[in-house]
């Protein structure tokens, strides 16, 4: 099933900065001039509407933009890394694979989320020179790009959800209404992943789902039943179709089986519209079975529609329903999360500085600060020295003092290891 993967994204780092000099005849004061660096391209997952899976990663699952061009002479900016966009079907949900934190909840076509953003470039000599240091011998290198593994978890977007148990007829039916060809067999979980087909009636247009067959405890996991259940929380109009003929059991313990695993797994779904089709009726059991379940239905409060997905039978009557209530229903789902719980779409910011002390010293934790560390060119003095100013004033000097760092000891930043002095 290609509904929900792993891959995994890096973003382009930036370009280093140029500690160039400038050197020429007849300018006796030349002076930096080093250009800086080109910041590195970002990844983005964008929704797209002529996709309905994940299968385009299923072979390929790493991903990288590209880095920014390192800065030139005369002040020239490195060539920036162009962005990377993947695309995916709507209704994909991405989450950080390592702390399960919701990135974004990708709902509407157009719908676009950063998920790596590209490294800054390195600034350029130029940037450093003071009334004091008027030949900065050094510049930035380039920040790296963010990298993370992602999951991508589809829920399909559709306005009717075919829900029952396996071989209820829902996959034939599909293929009736619209031009969906499923595959189609007499024999249990024909259909393994969630099939799509779109309805043309009247002047009305809507997607149908064939979620594949239920069974008992799939609100709990068992089978596939997390994986099929989690298709139906956006459809707007559920339509249950079940097995009218005495060869599946019995047709109204099946229905009540159905609706308990829905209620089960999310509260929500019991409240979702319903139609009720009660299928095969091309069958001589299913006619004379067919009086008792309407009787039987009726006192529930239920008006279902007997139809024959084989002969045709009362598809007209059961699709004339579904494009009657679905006017009336509101076009995004009444049990979508609360706002603010998916739909994010940028990065978290900067986190506050944290200094974690260690069997044999002091790591700093802190996106400034390890950014900082990681655009330091470390084998030259003049940079060293600005690093140290850099520290002083985001405070991390003053922090690992109050920790009690002492001359000596090991202070690790990002991939760095300084002996504190």
């Amino acid at each position: 099933m290609f509904d929900r993967v792993k891959i995994f994204v890096k973003a382009g780092s930036g370009g280093d900065g140029s500690p160039h000099m400038r050197r020429e005849m007849y300018v006796p004061h030349g002076g930096p001039d080093g250009g800086d660096g080109g910041r590195g391209g970002s990844v983005y997952l964008e929704a797209d509407r002529h996709y309905n899976t994940l299968g385009m990663f299923a072979h390929k699952k790493h991903f990288k933009a590209e880095s920014g061009g390192r800065g030139g002479r005369q002040r020239m900016q490195g060539k920036a890394g162009d962005d990377l966009v993947l695309k995916v079907p709507p209704g994909t949900l991405v989450r950080d694979a390592d702390n399960d934190a919701i990135l974004a909840d990708l709902v509407n076509p157009g719908d676009r989320v950063m998920v790596a953003r590209g490294g800054k470039g390195g600034l350029g000599n130029v940037h450093f020179a003071t009334a004091t240091k008027q030949a900065p011998q050094f510049a930035q290198k380039g920040e790296p790009g963010e990298e993370r593994w992602i999951r991508l978890e589809l829920k399909l977007i559709a306005d009717v959800g075919l829900v029952g148990l396996p071989n209820a007829g829902k996959s034939t039916l599909l293929s009736v209404i619209s031009r969906a060809r499923p595959k189609i067999a007499d024999y249990p979980f024909t259909t393994l992943e969630p099939q799509l087909g779109v309805v043309q009636r009247d002047d009305i247009d809507f997607v149908v789902a064939d979620i594949p067959g239920l069974i008992e405890g799939a609100h709990a996991g068992a089978g596939l039943g997390h994986e099929f259940l989690r298709h139906i929380e956006r459809t707007r109009l559920l339509v249950h179709l079940v097995d009218g003929s005495s060869q599946a059991g019995d047709p109204l313990q099946a229905y009540r089986q159905i609706r308990s695993e829905l209620s089960l797994y999310a509260e929500r779904l019991a409240t979702v519209p319903e139609i009720v089709a009660v299928t095969k009726q091309d069958l001589p059991e299913a006619q004379e079975l067919w009086p008792l379940l309407q009787s039987e239905f009726h006192v529930m409060g239920i008006e279902p529609l007997p139809i024959s997905a084989v002969r045709h039978e009362g598809i007209d009557r059961l699709l004339d329903t579904i494009a009657g209530r679905l006017p009336e229903l509101p076009p995004t789902p009444t049990f979508a999360p609360p706002a603010g719980e998916y739909k994010v779409f940028a990065l978290p910011p900067d986190e506050d500085l944290e200094i974690v002390e260690e069997d044999d010293g002091f790591t700093v934790r802190g996106r400034k600060v390890e950014r900082l560390m990681a655009m330091t060119d470390l084998s030259r003095p003049q940079a060293v020295d600005y690093l140290q100013t850099q520290l002083q004033r985001l405070g991390v000097t003053r922090a690992l003092e109050k920790a009690g760092v002492r001359s000596g000891d090991i202070v690790r930043i990002g991939d760095e290891e300084l002996v504190w002095e």
